[in-house]
């Protein structure tokens, strides 16, 4: 089977489809494909011009063909470059959907942990350790005042 009719097809083995990570690295290993092929084409743009050069004015037959070849390749060059932009767009918003997945997946762990702990809690026996905390408060208020308060010293040189 070639890779074309697998990548439309895909495995009878994985009916739901790939999973991000898989689709991630198949992504990323066309753009590393498809870059390889963009610096070839570049690189015989280049040649084509030297043909051309070379011939020049000598031979404007050959050197009216090599301009043609790089034209061709420049189209090609063209195709590739709107290919990987798409490639490109494609994966970073898969990125971006796995990213949001385990974001939210993490939320609701979290939402489950904070509910076990408000399960365990019960508002009367909050409100009634309130009063008790707002009651040892004001007693240890008390106490302080009453230490803070300077005893026989004050007497003799009041006024």
């Amino acid at each position: 089977m070639s890779k074309i009719s697998k990548l439309f097809k895909g495995s009878s083995k994985n009916r739901a489809g790939p999973s991000p990570q898989e689709a991630i690295h198949k992504l990323r290993e066309t753009e590393e494909m498809l870059t390889k092929k963009q610096e070839y084409l570049e690189k015989r743009v280049e040649q084509e011009i030297a043909t051309a050069r070379k011939h020049g004015t000598k031979n404007k037959k050959a050197a009216l063909q090599a301009l043609r070849k790089k034209k061709r390749f420049e189209q090609q060059l063209a195709q590739i470059d709107g290919t990987l932009s798409t490639i490109e767009f494609q994966r970073e918003a898969l990125e971006n959907a796995n990213t949001n997945t385990e974001v939210l997946k993490n939320m609701g762990y979290a939402a489950k942990a904070i509910k076990g702990v408000h399960e365990k809690l019960d508002l009367d026996k909050i409100d009634t350790l309130m009063q008790d905390i707002t009651e040892q408060q004001e007693v240890a208020q008390e106490i302080s005042d009453a230490i803070s308060c300077p005893v026989g010293f004050a007497e003799e040189f009041d006024e």
